[in-house]
């Protein structure tokens, strides 16, 4: 249903259910919660690479255990899935080679950087079955703006890898995106923890809400926080010595 593995420094989250293209149940959500307030919480981990096996990403819900479920504890574990951008601490990067709909959007929009192949289609299709994209539309507006969420949202239609680039849903299309993903994730693992985690508190604390005052100082507590810090000396000292700097959270005890 999901499979983890952790190589370096970047936490590889796979989506494990080609068989029903990847759908969504209540338990694979849970899990994909589970998976994430680790990675954020584990200090050994740098960034987080999030994939599909098989032919698609994700093709949203499992429409047929929604039938049945109990729509709380769906609501509750989705509403939790689906704010993932905003809770968790490290970069989390997608790689996406087959189809993206409904909840699948949603994912994709709740990573920091989506990597899309070429031929990747994306659809907010929950409006053929009489629904609307209640807890993933936050998310996804984030990504693509008000009205082309709305658009998009009402008729339901399938759009391309290049439209989704144009709009800011995908950041790049790759021919093999979940390599090019892998290759992204390991490169961002690499930096440091400390700056990382203080800009992705700010992005957070300043979002579209935030005055420009409020943002700003907000902004110059963390940088003073970050000039202060062993990292940001150790990476000047890397810089001018033309050296890879060695972060004080990853030396070995």
């Amino acid at each position: 249903m999901i499979d983890l593995k952790q190589t370096g420094r970047v936490y590889h989250i796979t989506l494990d259910r080609p068989e029903k293209r990847n759908a969504l149940t209540i338990e694979l959500c849970r899990r994909l919660v589970e998976a994430f307030d680790h990675a954020s919480n584990d200090a050994s981990i740098g960034a987080v690479l999030l994939t599909g096996k098989g032919d698609m990403f994700c093709a949203g819900m499992d429409l047929r255990e929604s039938l049945a479920c109990d729509t709380v504890q769906l609501a509750g574990i989705h509403e939790k899935l689906f704010t993932m951008i905003h809770r968790v601490r490290k970069p989390v990067v997608a790689g996406i080679g087959g189809a993206a709909l409904a909840a699948g959007v949603g994912l994709a929009a709740n990573a920091h950087i989506v990597v899309a192949h070429p031929e990747t289609r994306f659809a907010l299709t929950e409006i053929r079955v009489g629904l609307w994209p209640m807890l993933i539309y936050r998310a996804v507006e984030h990504a693509v703006g008000q009205r082309r969420m709305l658009e998009l949202s009402l008729t339901g239609r399938d759009f391309t890898a290049g439209e989704a680039l144009t709009w800011g849903l995908v950041s790049e299309i790759a021919e093999q995106p979940e390599a090019r993903a892998a290759e992204i994730a390991t490169m961002i693992a690499g930096f440091s923890p400390m700056a990382i985690g203080a800009g992705l508190d700010l992005v957070h604390q300043t979002g579209s809400g935030a005055g420009w005052a409020h943002a700003g100082q907000i902004g110059r507590q963390i940088r003073d926080r970050l000039l202060a810090s062993d990292d940001y000396k150790e990476g000047v000292l890397a810089f001018a010595e033309k050296r890879k700097p060695e972060w004080p959270s990853l030396k070995k005890s």
